[in-house]
């Protein structure tokens, strides 16, 4: 007759380990999933050659509407041009109207953050209700505002795009500034004799951007998508530009039968927010686990 083993009781206070996550769990899956899609569209925005040799703009009538096959692996389109290389070639255009309309909302965030942040009373009220007011209106509202104002374009959509951000990084870098200013970092770097230029650029500014820079990672996703609407609008790159929204634009005419020209430049921008997002979030964790 086998004697059953007590369980030995745990010491008290102690805790009991929990068993670390593999290599291959979920939570560690989604951050290299994410990874390799960014990886794989910087590449396509650097050298999309590399990925996809043939023209985006190559017109082949005789091979229109034909879908996903070995020799078109996306299918084609109206004009027998290759979706797969279009798709590829259009992560340029897209991460740069991204990348770039983010850089530009965080500089206006950065001039407002600030003001508000060191000036004094006033500026300080009277740069939150700016904000406030901005914050009230949908981003992509403010958007076509502005593009019916200045008129279409890649450079407007950039500037379009960066304005509607702004507004949301200003109050976070305002209230990173407000916190730090009285910290006693800042007044030890006073005591310490530090002029208030040194003060800024070595102390204040590094703090308050960090978090804001692990924001503008999911910015970037979020831009890509605000840009590709004003596209599918008709507002961004012209036809037959290979843009991903003016790509769901050109498709929606043939969405009957043929699917794949609406469905993979759609998945495309999908696949680019969820990269940026889940990037975004692991950063995030990291920040506030360190």
């Amino acid at each position: 007759m086998s004697i059953p083993r007590s369980t030995p009781t745990p010491r008290p206070g102690s805790r009991r380990r929990r068993p670390r996550p593999g290599p291959l769990r979920a939570g560690n899956a989604l951050p290299a999933i994410a990874a390799a899609v960014a990886l794989f569209l910087l590449l396509a925005a650097l050298v999309p050659g590399w990925l996809a040799p043939t023209d985006p703009l190559a017109i082949d009538p005789a091979a229109a509407f034909r879908g996903p096959s070995a020799g078109h692996w996306l299918g084609t389109d109206e004009s027998g041009r290759d979706i797969y290389s279009r798709i590829v070639h259009g992560a340029r255009p897209s991460l740069l109207i991204g990348a770039a309309a983010t850089a530009l909302g965080l500089g206006l965030a950065l001039v407002l953050g600030l003001a508000a942040g060191l000036g004094g009373r006033w500026l300080d009220a009277g740069v939150g209700r700016i904000v406030e007011v901005l914050l009230a209106l949908p981003g992509l509202l403010l958007a076509l505002v502005f593009i019916a104002l200045a008129g279409p374009g890649v450079a407007t959509t950039i500037v379009a795009v960066g304005l509607s951000t702004a507004p949301g990084y200003a109050r976070i870098i305002r209230t990173q500034v407000r916190a730090l200013r009285t910290s006693p970092m800042i007044e030890a770097a006073r005591v310490l004799g530090h002029s208030p230029a040194r003060i800024l650029t070595r102390h204040l500014l590094p703090n308050a951007l960090g978090p804001v820079l692990v924001l503008a990672t999911l910015g970037i996703g979020q831009a890509v998508v605000w840009a590709s609407a004003l596209s599918f609008l008709g507002l961004g790159e012209a036809p037959p530009a290979p843009e991903w929204g003016a790509m769901l634009a050109a498709g929606r005419t043939y969405l009957g039968f043929a699917w794949w020209m609406t469905f993979f430049p759609g998945l495309a921008i999908v696949a680019t927010a969820a990269a940026s997002t889940v990037l975004g979030r692991a950063l995030q964790r990291r920040a506030v686990g360190a």
